[in-house]
């Protein structure tokens, strides 16, 4: 509970406004420094040593903390310039299927000299350390479980360092409002979506059924006895499995009734896993959703836009 009153009074102390447009350079203004563990303890010596040595009017222990107090100050200044005038920038976000990791990315420059054990981390989570030298910009990704559907927000970012001996501890905030769309997770249970089509188009182009005969293909595991091709395996060939179509109208609607389902969001995993399918099988395809319609397309644009009104469906951000 101390922990979070802490954290909760230094987010109040150090907030950054949100989001913030790119690119952000951590000017003097914005880097924070203190004393690690490390560093309160080496204080600390350094108080004991001062304190005998005047006890005991001892120059050489004069020489020894005033030259310890001196490499303190200088550590504590090379850490601060390991942070001074990086420049950040957001990184992409591709979207991921719920129960996948979603990587957010953060792009560092260094426009002058090379910068070591640079770490950004998001509330919560471990840090991720990068180099940064002046040759090129490194990208820092922040896995993030993605656990639900919908826009999964990054957050505030804190960028910080130690370097070069661990006494002091530098640290800035930044948010660019960072955000990933999470798509539903597949229902590989789903099967493939029905072959009818209300945009009354007679013409048909073969889809994956098992009213015709097509070809022959590698057995998969899993495949049923039915469509195996015995004759074929007779003869001394491979394991084979017959692969049939079926005749569909070139416009499929994947609508939301047609998803049997116990509850919406498996609906949405329905929907999601007919998505892919029927763009596996290059047919056209149209959705809709409850207040929303999307018009027949395909391709891997017209696919995003389909995934991504299941993600946002029922969410007021939503486009």
């Amino acid at each position: 509970m101390l922990a979070d009153i802490r954290q909760s009074v230094a987010d109040w102390i150090f907030r950054a406004r949100a989001p913030e447009p790119p690119p952000v350079t951590l000017v003097q203004r914005r880097i924070f420094i203190l004393p690690t563990r490390q560093g309160y303890l080496f204080a600390a010596v350094l108080l004991v040593l001062l304190l005998g040595s005047i006890n005991y009017a001892l120059s050489l222990g004069f020489v020894l903390t005033f030259l310890l107090a001196a490499m303190g100050s200088v550590a504590m200044l090379h850490t601060w310039r390991n942070l001074a005038h990086l420049k950040l920038r957001p990184g992409r976000c591709d979207p991921v299927f719920a129960g996948d990791t979603v990587q957010f990315r953060v792009v560092l420059e260094a426009p002058a000299r090379e910068r070591f054990a640079v770490a950004i981390r998001r509330r919560g989570d471990d840090p991720v350390f990068a180099d940064v030298g002046p040759a090129g910009p490194a990208v820092v990704a922040l896995p993030v479980a993605a656990t639900r559907r919908g826009r999964l927000r990054c957050g505030r970012l804190e960028i910080f360092t130690r370097y070069p001996v661990g006494l002091f501890h530098a640290w800035s905030y930044f948010d660019f409002g960072l955000a990933a769309i999470v798509y539903p997770r597949p229902d590989p249970a789903a099967g493939l979506p029905p072959n009818q089509s209300r945009a009354g188009d007679d013409e048909g182009i073969p889809v994956a059924g098992d009213e015709d005969f097509a070809f022959l293909r590698a057995y998969r595991p899993g495949d049923p006895p039915r469509q195996i091709a015995w004759k074929a395996l007779a003869r001394g060939d491979d394991l084979l499995s017959k692969e049939f179509q079926a005749s569909a109208s070139a416009e499929l609607w994947l609508d939301w009734l047609d998803a049997r389902a116990p509850d919406p969001e498996s609906r949405l995993s329905v929907l999601a896993h007919w998505v892919l399918e029927t763009e596996r099988l290059g047919q056209s395809y149209g959705l809709r959703l409850p207040g929303a319609v999307i018009a027949p397309g395909r391709g891997e644009a017209h696919r995003a836009r389909c995934l991504e009104a299941l993600a946002l469906h029922g969410e007021e951000s939503a486009p």
